[in-house]
């Protein structure tokens, strides 16, 4: 039951401020005089604890300080909810009552039939103190609030009420609805799990004077981008519904239904009756999980005793083996106080020790496991003289509980040919003792080698994942300069030591019959060797353009530097970021500025470095003798390997667009195209169309996608909210992402952008004394997050290398299942 109509009761000075509040656009946000929260001595009533029982109710409390018939939005809220009550499942049903009247919350036993109340409208002050103060208590004793839209400018003197909704409108919004794009990230919550990730729909939009995110559980945000946000617009994180266990009990807001018409929608039913089933009791929900307060960043590492690297080396991955024990690698840059060798005619020219060391959690203590001989460590110049070679991927063998073995990414330093620079780059297996935690150097077995060449630096790769198939990904790198080719597309042909390219990544990359610039994706099999697995891109056994001219070990070619891949085994996704070259800018002469880039993988495919990039954005092809003069741009759909140094296929399989590409400029850049689909790279020109995002100083690091164990009995895992995200970040955390995002399975593997992100940088702490340059980043069995920290300098560690772990402490959903309305669910 419920009465509509114009309040008879005005409370004193509530009514007296009320045209004031309202005419000076106080509503807007509480001003500085801002009351505090209620007094608990201004209500003496007692409240069961719960509130509500197995016959819930729910109180739909709809005065407005504002003189007149009250808005058309609350008959249309009180309907909907009503009918929301009266549908669905037997045991999820409820009755609903509707009132003006506030003296309720003076009535404990009134309010305390009730399992949640309902704030349809807000208008200024609607509770005196005393009426604040029960609304208080009731939550305190475990009630349930549920806000809609304009109940955010309620009560706006008050701090308590305030934090009960989780943000307060700014003046200038939108004054009328407009159809806009809803991202639903969280699809776990029952008022969202059931929606769609992109929810089209109008509404009247609000905007926040201080953005709620990390202080409540954001389960939707809108994307200004899709509409006119106006003046005190929040960018691209703009929360539009969100909840919050709070002041023992339970609170959930949300701006929409600002419209008559949203409460006939499907959808927004579907929303609330989420939020009111939470409130009420009646299923449990997680409010906490990205409450930044409930993630706690531990170091587990500490420095290096000097002139040791006892706990650490140059940090460059890491892996999570099942019983928690974590296994880190040191790429071999030395300890700074010790001398690098950069004369090519010495014969330990850039030698190093790629260093593996584990840390077991049930002792808290580092063992170094054992050290490789590698080229990798020149110290920092140029790009002729520094190298980014090494100690560069490790991972574990499925079968490592029981044969301890562990695969190596790495480069050896006796097999460097001086005369030449040039090097071998190899796979091998490794046993481990699990009881002493040391390698057996004596037990590799080489899986896998291939020639590279050490003239110049940079961007070796390095990554390794498995399959649920059993199949091993390698991410080589391109080490290529691009400094001959004013940071574009790397393809300068010309610049060779001895008669091997170092400035043409379309040897390497673009190159069909070459293993660098490439995932690759092998079987290793028990005896040491490996078997091709059906779907690579190759099989080796082409015979085109005379055969011979291809590798059957390529499953991806057209990436530049893939330091970090991973696969989610539920699916067998490969994903995949690597770095980009060095041009700040676009150029229409030359194509797009520098593009670090993600990737979601689901087929073999060409990625398009260094002909493409982005969304199949070309650069411009080279002219000979004369590189610095260009000639046509290279066609991403029917790309062609014309360069001298090319010993694979001239003709190409097409290029894929990616899902993540940022520049300087921002995210995602985009520029109109010609007739031809040229862009025309002018930046006054550019659009961005991943907003969240920004480079600079930048350096892909791709993460993990989350997997949620039910099962699992860890008290520090990441919640379920997480499950199904991907983490991407960079190694640099100003600007750059640190971001978990949502992907559309739909069109991912086309290059589909993300529908949703948020960012970690509250939960993975950025700056000098927290992960200020990421490195690598896995989840271990325990569902706790495993980071490594590279340190403050380059080619070397120092006292802030470190190895981390980031747990969550909000502890289970609420509310507990001994307090569900009618029994555990």
């Amino acid at each position: 039951m419920h009465l509509r109509g114009l309040s008879a009761r005005r409370r004193g000075w509530a009514a007296t401020v009320a045209a004031g509040v309202v005419a000076a656009g106080l509503v807007s946000g509480p001003p500085a005089s801002a009351r505090p929260a209620p007094d608990p001595s201004l209500t003496t009533m007692s409240i069961k604890s719960p509130p509500g029982g197995a016959d819930v109710r729910v109180l739909i409390f709809y005065d407005s300080a504002a003189a007149g018939e009250e808005s058309p939005l609350v008959n249309a809220a009180i309907e909907a909810i009503e009918r929301i009550g009266l549908s669905g499942p037997a045991d999820r049903r409820f009755k609903v009552v509707a009132t003006d009247d506030a003296s309720v919350f003076t009535d404990g036993t009134r309010l305390g039939r009730f399992n949640a109340v309902v704030f349809p409208t807000g208008g200024g002050d609607v509770l005196d103190p005393e009426q604040e103060a029960g609304l208080e208590a009731y939550m305190e004793a475990g009630g349930g609030f549920v806000g809609l839209h304009d109940a955010a400018r309620a009560e706006p003197y008050s701090d308590w009420f305030t934090g009960l909704i989780g943000a307060r409108p700014a003046a200038g919004g939108p004054t009328t609805a407009q159809r806009a794009t809803v991202e639903v990230g969280d699809r776990a919550h029952p008022a969202t799990k059931d929606l769609p990730v992109e929810w089209k729909r109008p509404d009247r939009w609000l905007n926040w004077v201080k953005n709620p995110t990390g202080t409540v559980h954001t389960v939707a945000r809108v994307r200004e981008t899709t509409y006119q946000p106006g003046t005190g617009a929040n960018g691209w994180d703009h929360p539009v519904s969100w909840c919050r266990d709070y002041d023992g009990g339970r609170s959930f807001y949300t701006g929409m239904g600002g419209t008559v018409s949203s409460y006939d929608e499907t959808d927004f039913r579907a929303h609330l009756r989420g939020a009111l089933l939470w409130t009420t009791r009646l299923v449990r929900a997680d409010c906490k999980a990205t409450v930044t307060g409930n993630y706690r960043a531990e170091r587990l590492t500490r420095p290096n005793q000097p002139g040791q690297n006892d706990q650490i080396g140059e940090p460059h991955g890491l892996v999570t083996a099942p019983d928690g024990r974590v296994l880190y690698i040191g790429r071999g840059g030395a300890d700074s106080s010790r001398p690098v060798i950069t004369d090519w005619n010495n014969p330990d020219i850039g030698k190093g020790r790629g260093e593996i060391h584990v840390y077991d959690p049930a002792t808290k203590q580092v063992t170094l496991a054992g050290a490789l001989s590698v080229f990798g460590n020149k110290g920092g110049g140029d790009e002729l003289v520094k190298v980014e070679e090494g100690l560069l991927g490790i991972e574990l063998d499925p079968g490592f509980p029981t044969n301890g073995w562990v695969y190596l990414h790495y480069t050896p330093h006796d097999r460097i040919d001086r005369d030449t620079r040039t090097a071998e780059r190899r796979v091998s297996r490794f046993t481990l003792d699990r009881a002493t935690d040391k390698l057996d150097l004596g037990s590799e077995k080489v899986l896998l080698k291939w020639p590279v060449q050490i003239h110049s630096c940079c961007h070796a790769g390095g990554g390794m994942a498995w399959d649920s198939k059993g199949n091993l990904y390698i991410a080589t790198g391109d080490n290529n300069s691009s400094r001959f080719s004013d940071g574009y597309s790397g393809n300068n042909p010309e610049p060779n030591y001895k008669g091997v390219s170092f400035a043409d990544a379309r040897r390497t990359a673009g190159n069909t019959n070459n293993l660098n610039g490439k995932i690759l994706r092998i079987h290793p099999e028990p005896d040491g060797t490996y078997t091709l697995p059906e779907g690579n891109l190759f099989t080796g056994r082409e015979t085109d353009e005379g055969g011979g001219k291809t590798r059957g070990e390529i499953y991806v070619m057209g990436v530049r530097n893939p330091a970090r891949i991973s696969v989610d085994k539920s699916t067998d996704t490969l994903y995949a970021g690597w770095v980009g070259p060095d041009a700040g800018a676009p150029s229409p002469t030359w194509g797009p500025a520098k593009y670090d880039t993600f990737a979601v993988i689901t087929k073999a495919g060409n990625r398009g470095w260094p002909y493409c990039m982005g969304n199949k954005q070309p650069y411009r092809d080279r002219n000979l003798p004369d590189p610095t003069k260009p000639l046509g741009w290279y066609d991403c759909d029917h790309p062609r390997n014309e360069s001298p140094n090319n010993d694979g296929l001239v003709n190409l399989p097409p290029v894929t667009g990616n899902n993540i590409w940022y520049s300087p400029q921002g995210g995602g850049p985009d520029f109109p195209r010609d007739a031809n689909g040229v862009p025309s790279y002018q930046q006054a020109e550019s659009t961005y169309r991943l907003p969240w995002l920004k480079g600079g100083g930048q350096a892909a690091m791709n993460g993990p996608v989350y997997r949620f164990d039910a099962g699992s009995a860890s008290e520090v895992k990441w919640p379920a909210y997480w499950d199904g995200k991907w983490f991407v970040g960079d190694f640099y955390d100003a600007d750059q992402p640190r971001n978990a995002v949502i992907t559309d399975p739909a069109n991912h593997g086309e290059g589909g952008l993300p529908v949703h992100s948020e960012s970690l940088k509250k939960i993975v702490p950025v700056g000098n004394d927290g992960i200020k340059n990421l490195m690598d980043w896995r989840f271990g069995p325990d569902g706790a997050l495993y980071v490594l920290d590279y340190g403050r300098g380059f080619f070397t560690s120092d006292a802030k290398s470190a190895l981390w772990r980031v747990t969550y402490t909000g502890g289970a959903p609420t509310p507990a299942a001994g307090q569900l309305a009618r029994g555990a669910q």
